[in-house]
């Protein structure tokens, strides 16, 4: 598992100071944080660019709206494309601003979600 130690503990920050509950999970070759036992979001490297970059569960309903901002693309794992989760480059999650409707848009969508099996 490679992500920055950094940018996990600004996630965690920014759930607690929602006064989220989460937990966090090694897994698609990063770290998932889970709300309400539900993939939410998360952290891991890109392989091809060495570049960190954001997991983030938005719903397919948000996907056209979130493909405009900057650095974000569809999420593909193993080769196929998972509707409603993104991928987000730096580019897309350096400022605060950017940071935090990442985080809003996984929380808002979160209630929504299904539990995987």
């Amino acid at each position: 598992m490679v992500y920055d130690e950094y940018l996990i503990e600004r996630l965690a920050s920014s759930f607690q100071r929602r006064g989220v509950a989460f937990s966090t999970k090694s897994m698609m070759g990063g770290m998932i944080f889970m709300v309400d036992e539900k993939m939410c979001m998360g952290l891991d490297r890109n392989k091809l660019t060495s570049k960190d970059r954001m997991m983030v569960r938005i719903g397919e309903f948000a996907e056209d709206l979130c493909m405009k901002r900057t650095g974000c693309r569809p999420m593909e794992f193993s080769g196929k494309p998972l509707k409603g989760f993104v991928y987000v480059d730096p580019e897309g999650f350096d400022l605060e601003e950017d940071w935090e409707f990442w985080v809003e848009k996984a929380l808002e969508y979160n209630p929504l979600a299904k539990r995987s099996k």
